[in-house]
């Protein structure tokens, strides 16, 4: 148990930890990289590491216990989006007066404060900065640190403005952790106040002995795909839905499969018929979209010479079939057409509509 549950970036958790070890470890902090990657779990670490009751060593540096008081409340947090989901039907429950003055904290300890983007906007607004301002400057109670850790960094620009002032004078017992994709979408002034920490993709070749670990239902090609549709994030290929991912996927298939070969259209018309309205019908689009990308990718890697980069490395001898039929600038205006569809559904333009004319717009430029 400990830090050695962390998979992958070694050497970015060791310089963390040795940044504990001489108590030199800094009080902001940017974990950028893939979703999927670690950085929430690996702030929560860092946060049990920083106010461990009965800290341990491993490999001669510091860690923590996992069965302190501070440990075990700490952790009750490591689910985010089920913590989440309960913030979010609390506010739902209250009065509107008050639900529209209310902003969403995770909070399973008093000296713990997640921050998550707030909805609908799904930024972190400045109502939430501002609990950190009313909070920081008070000495923990039960822990030796109070930690903040901000879960997105699409913030609201006065949100932003208002963090800078805590960031420019931090007081000695707390630690703030911004989590982001992008550490270039937070303020540069932001980013000069914080040291950040990179945390790199994963190979495939490494997400796949740890799926053998983790996933013993999946096989070695199931887990040789997830390996690389997770993109080096070895916290997504964990949590990856590969039953949804090959349902969409045969439908971007057919999509594909009758544009390119020009067939009859009754199996293309049997898929599209099935995106309704409604949430359900969203989800489902969306993630049908998403696959249609990654096969396009796959493409454009057949088509300039690079096999070796396909992610569906499954379907691989269909995939060159239909990279025999296609051009660089067929995908290019697949890629280009696929985008409208996107911008169609934030119109709420009828989806099974949308999709056919995707379909037909493809075979006509075939």
């Amino acid at each position: 148990m400990g830090f050695s549950d962390f998979h992958g970036n070694s050497h970015v958790v060791q310089r963390l930890r040795e940044m504990l070890a001489h108590s030199r470890f800094p009080q902001a902090v940017i974990l950028a990289g893939p979703a999927g990657s670690g950085k929430y779990t690996l702030a929560l670490m860092l946060a049990k590491a920083l106010n461990c009751l009965s800290p341990t060593n491993s490999d001669g540096l510091p860690d923590f216990c996992e069965r302190c008081s501070n440990c075990v409340r700490i952790a009750q947090s490591e689910d985010l989006r089920a913590r989440f989901d309960e913030a979010v039907e609390a506010r739902e429950s209250l009065r509107e007066t008050d639900r529209k003055e209310t902003r969403l904290f995770v909070q399973t300890h008093p000296d713990v404060l997640v921050i998550p983007p707030d909805p609908p906007q799904m930024m972190v607004k400045v109502d939430q900065v501002r609990r950190v301002i009313e909070t920081i400057y008070y000495r923990p109670g039960d822990a030796k640190e109070r930690v903040y850790i901000f879960t997105d960094s699409a913030f609201m620009k006065e949100a932003a403005n208002s963090l800078l002032k805590v960031l420019e004078e931090p007081p000695e017992f707390a630690t703030i952790f911004l989590l982001t994709e992008n550490s270039g979408e937070l303020l540069p002034t932001i980013r000069s106040r914080c040291m950040t920490v990179a945390l790199a993709a994963l190979p495939a070749e490494e997400i796949e002995k740890y799926l053998a670990k983790r996933r013993p239902d999946w096989d070695a090609k199931q887990r040789a795909l997830v390996a690389r549709i997770s993109e080096g994030a070895v916290g997504r290929s964990c949590n990856f839905d590969l039953e949804t991912y090959i349902a969409a996927r045969s439908q971007a298939l057919t999509i594909l499969r009758s544009a390119l070969r020009g067939t009859e259209h009754s199996e293309l018309f049997k898929v599209t018929e099935t995106f309704r309205a409604g949430a359900e019908g969203r989800e489902k689009t969306e993630s049908l979209l998403r696959t249609t990308y990654s096969l396009l990718q796959d493409l454009m890697f057949l088509a300039s010479g690079t096999p070796e980069l396909i992610r569906n490395t499954d379907i691989g001898i269909e995939l060159r079939k239909f990279a025999e039929s296609c051009d660089f600038a067929w995908i290019a205006f697949a890629a280009d057409r696929l985008n409208e569809v996107e911008r169609g559904m934030r119109r709420n333009l009828l989806r099974s509509l949308s999709i056919d004319a995707f379909a037909t717009a493809l075979e006509k430029s075939s």
